[in-house]
């Protein structure tokens, strides 16, 4: 079972409706509101809440441990990083390594990762 805990959060404006977004990788824009991470680029943290509205405040966990979807299927103790949904996917060359999987999962499901970005894979 996916849980939080110890993890570091703050809170950042939405740059657009995230209210499907929650438990995804967040990056911060130059704007300084956040949107969803492409694909293997570097996040800021992993959304907590559900904002419906560009401006809201948005709960990041910017270190720690804390859910996140994945993308397709995650082995334990895999490097993650992010596809273009912002879900987690095992770290391929050339991918911003955001963490380490805690748990497996398959597609869709809501895993543990520890939110620690480490580089270029």
């Amino acid at each position: 079972m996916a849980t939080n805990q110890e993890q570091f959060c703050i809170t950042l404006e939405a740059g657009q409706d995230l209210s499907a977004k929650q438990f995804r990788f967040m990056t911060l824009a130059t704007d300084g509101q956040i949107d969803p991470t492409g694909d293997g680029a570097l996040a800021v943290g992993v959304l907590q809440n559900d904002p419906d509205t560009a401006g809201h405040a948005s709960e990041v966990a910017i270190m720690g441990q804390t859910k996140v979807v994945a993308g397709a299927t995650v082995a334990g103790g895999a490097a993650v990083a992010s596809d273009a949904a912002g879900e987690a996917v095992t770290a391929a060359s050339g991918d911003e390594i955001l963490g380490i999987a805690i748990d497996g999962g398959a597609d869709g499901e809501v895993i543990r990762i520890v939110f620690n970005p480490r580089g270029t894979a």
